[in-house]
């Protein structure tokens, strides 16, 4: 909800046809829902459906706010290799070229892939390790080279880093 009281419109990057992933979203994002409980439904939620992409997107952002990097870290690299396995890729961002699957669909586990792989590559970044989130930038350019996902953000707060 807003500081009013209204619900938010929340769009995430990689789709949400069914909108359970908004839900969840919200719950993570409030001031009102303790963390604690908002992590324990979104680890529930995937005990539960494994499959459901935007729940390890909500978890993994939750606990990146909460700087549980090392744990962010582990969702991240969970979800990309659900979102691998359900694009019938490998989970090996170093295997992955352009023609490996269509990564401009939104609403599909390739986009979902390499939206968490621009996560990753910030939560490295917060973990200082710098030389891990430059080689990740330099994939996610090679597979989206219109930036669709974003990842010149996080490049250019990486280069802001490294210009001290």
């Amino acid at each position: 909800m807003s500081p009013d009281g209204a619900l938010r419109e929340i769009t995430l990057p990689f789709g949400d046809p069914a909108g359970q992933a908004a839900s969840l979203l919200e719950a993570a994002l409030s001031r009102t829902t303790h963390p604690v409980e908002v992590e324990k439904l979104l680890r529930h939620h995937l005990l539960n459906d494994p499959d459901y992409l935007p729940a390890y997107f909500a978890l993994y952002k939750l606990l990146f706010r909460q700087s549980r990097l090392a744990e962010a870290e582990e969702i991240a690299r969970n979800a990309m290799d659900r979102g691998a396995r359900l694009g019938g890729f490998s989970p090996d961002w170093q295997h992955l070229a352009p023609g490996t699957a269509d990564w401009s669909v939104i609403h599909s586990p390739a986009h979902f892939y390499l939206f968490t792989l621009k996560a990753l590559s910030f939560i490295l970044l917060r973990r200082k390790q710098l030389d891990k989130c430059r080689e990740i930038l330099e994939k996610i350019g090679e597979l989206d080279p219109h930036d669709l996902v974003g990842a010149s953000v996080v490049r250019a707060y990486a280069d802001g880093l490294t210009a001290y």
